[in-house]
């Protein structure tokens, strides 16, 4: 069996040391969100008890749901066959999207044409004030 320590060795990161991470609801499989993560975040990730990630954007690291109160409680974490990406299984309080749905997953493309396929569950202007 592998430790934490040779599994943190063995990711394979980006060259800005990033790897992405598939979220997934621990219930129903769905899956809610990617986002991405640098050592620490995978680290302070699977210390738990919720999802820590790296924003590409504003350059620091972030607890979803730190400002929203939509935290994700980390259930099981995977990593693919390559070790460049991670899938964590969360339990998801109210939504990951911060757009207001439940998961940024809400659009597809079918018949050529995008159709929204989520339902709005909050206003992000009344939860990101």
């Amino acid at each position: 069996m592998q430790s934490l320590k040779e599994f943190l060795a063995s990711l394979k990161f980006d060259d800005k040391g990033l790897i992405p991470a598939v979220i997934q609801d621990f219930e129903n499989n769905q899956v809610l969100m990617v986002g991405y993560m640098n050592r620490e975040a995978v680290e302070k990730t699977m210390g738990g008890p919720y999802v820590t990630f790296y924003s590409r954007s504003r350059n620091k690291m972030w607890i979803k749901g730190e400002t929203s109160g939509h935290t994700q409680e980390v259930r099981e974490i995977y990593f693919d066959c390559d070790g460049d990406c991670l899938l964590i299984k969360v339990i998801q309080k109210v939504a990951a999207c911060h757009v207001g749905y439940r998961t940024c997953f809400f659009r597809k493309i079918e018949n050529g044409q995008i159709k929204t396929v989520g339902q709005k569950i909050f206003e992000e202007e009344k939860v990101y004030k």
